[in-house]
């Protein structure tokens, strides 16, 4: 069965490898694949057709001829190029090939296959045509040899290698269409999951009919029902009264003069916004748009962070004004009470540190206040609030507004000063202890007091300097703020009070 027949000839060879044949033979993609009804099918109908025991469908490669379909001969899949009757088939210039008595033919005489099983002496072929090149035949073989075959059967066997073309063309066409298929599925998955992991709501618009086509992020945007068909007149009284002429004006726009559509937008129900972008993409003959496609993203997130930081940028404004004018005033009295440039330096630096320390505090908090317990560490210092003996601090923390919190700490970095130079901490032995409570009701606000005890004697200052008219003045800006100082002979004592807004 194995052994080699006459080799093929130079002229039938040249045509098996040729390669323009071989890559439409492997672009079908059928070699080696499980057999095919449809093909059986085929192979038994030739049988019958032609009145031959075997009949088959082969395709011929380079190294061997394999059967797509084999009827009256089962279990012989394949066999080498040498030995293949249908590689002369292809090679001929006919459109068929008919060999009455194989062992009276030269080429076939010694073949394995007729000079021992299955004894084939009959062979009728027709080539299989797919896209302008021979890839294959329909044949059929039988025992016994045939002096003719009736010129019908030779049209009949022509007919069934056409048909087995245009087989192999459809099935082809179906497994390309089908591997499109899967990978336009496979990217609109990608495309959903993309979509759905960015929260971008997609829609396409048939202007025509007014149906919406979205997916369910944008049917959760605009609170559209889960199932059933959209319309864009759900979408247009689910938008924001406010925003609905803005958004048709947008739209007007696009189908009109074909700018792409842009626009943001409320939904009426949550007051949320959307960002709406889209393009026509078909129109008719006449310029008329048919199709509009587009997305719908959730920005509300995104405006109230783009709000707060312009309400920031005006507070941070407001604030700098603010802070420059009270840096130019302390500049100003300071230089005035010490002329010489290393005191001024001293008292202005501490001074303009204060304002600086504060308004960091600030900044780290978008501006929404500062707690009470971190003015009063930043202004007297943790190493005193460490030492019983030096500091007594009680009260709840809170927060206080910014211009509240600005004020106090000047407040108290005055007094610390003079604590430090004068005061309770001159001479390492003095205390100072700083209590405050909240007061609620009509007239809501903080009431602090600062206490000095065992330091040197303190009388009032003949002259009012500097840290002294700050503390006094210190919260000027806050209305109905009051600071009483007194001036004990046990120590300094700072009675603050500051109304708060309402919780």
């Amino acid at each position: 069965m194995n052994d080699k027949s006459t080799p093929l000839p130079d002229a039938v060879r040249r045509v098996v490898e040729d390669s323009a044949r071989l890559d439409v033979l492997h672009s079908l993609a059928v070699l080696d694949t499980p057999p095919d009804n449809d093909f059986d099918r085929l192979a038994r109908m030739s049988a019958s057709m032609l009145g031959t025991r075997i009949a088959q469908i082969s395709l011929v490669n380079r190294e061997r001829e394999w059967r797509r379909a084999c009827h009256g001969l089962e279990g012989l899949i394949q066999i080498d190029i040498e030995t293949s009757f249908c590689a002369h088939t292809i090679a001929s210039s006919e459109d068929h090939m008919i060999v009455p008595d194989l062992l009276e033919d030269r080429r076939f005489a010694s073949n394995p296959f007729v000079t021992g099983w299955p004894d084939v002496r009959f062979y009728a072929g027709a080539p299989v045509v797919v896209r302008g090149q021979r890839v294959g035949t329909v044949c059929v073989l039988d025992t016994q040899p045939r002096k003719e075959i009736p010129s019908d059967l030779v049209c009949q066997l022509r007919d069934l290698s056409d048909v087995a073309a245009s087989l192999f063309s459809l099935k082809d066409e179906a497994r390309v269409r089908a591997r499109t298929a899967a990978a336009l599925m496979k990217e609109e998955w990608r495309h959903a999951l993309t979509l759905e992991a960015g929260k971008v709501g997609s829609w396409i618009w048939e202007i025509s009919t007014g149906e919406l086509t979205c997916n369910d992020i944008f049917r959760q945007i605009f609170a559209l029902p889960e199932n059933g068909v959209i319309m864009a007149e759900q979408v247009w009284n689910a938008t924001h009264p406010l925003d609905v002429a803005r958004v048709q004006a947008g739209l007007a726009a696009s189908l009109e003069g074909g700018a792409d559509y842009d626009c943001e937008a409320r939904v009426g129900r949550s007051g949320r916004w959307v960002s709406m972008r889209g393009r026509v993409y078909q129109r008719d003959a006449d310029g008329r748009a048919l199709v509009m496609m587009g997305t719908g993203i959730d920005i509300t997130e995104a405006r109230t962070s783009a709000d707060h930081t312009r309400l920031l940028l005006r507070e941070l404004n407001h604030r700098v004004k603010n802070t420059l004018a009270m840096i130019h005033s302390v500049a100003r009295q300071t230089i005035h009470e010490t002329p010489d440039p290393k005191a001024f330096m001293e008292a202005f630096t501490g001074r303009l540190r204060t304002l600086s320390d504060a308004h960091v505090l600030l900044a780290d908090r978008d501006w929404q206040g500062i707690g009470l317990m971190e003015v009063v560490e930043a202004q007297i210092g943790t190493k005193a609030l460490g030492s019983s003996a030096h500091a007594a601090v009680s009260g709840q923390d809170m927060t206080l507004p910014p211009d509240h919190a600005l004020g106090l700490a000047l407040i108290l970095h005055e007094l610390t000063t003079n604590a430090l130079k004068h005061g309770a901490w001159s001479q390492g032995e003095g205390r100072v202890e700083i209590d405050w409570t909240l007061e609620e009701g009509p007239d809501r606000g903080l009431r602090l007091q600062w206490r000095e005890r065992g330091g040197p004697k303190v009388s009032r200052p003949k002259r009012k300097g500097l840290g002294l008219r700050l503390v006094e003045r210190g919260l000027a800006k806050i209305i109905d703020s009051e600071v009483d100082l007194q001036f004990s002979a046990e120590g300094v004592m700072a009675n603050i009070w500051m109304p708060l807004p309402a919780a």
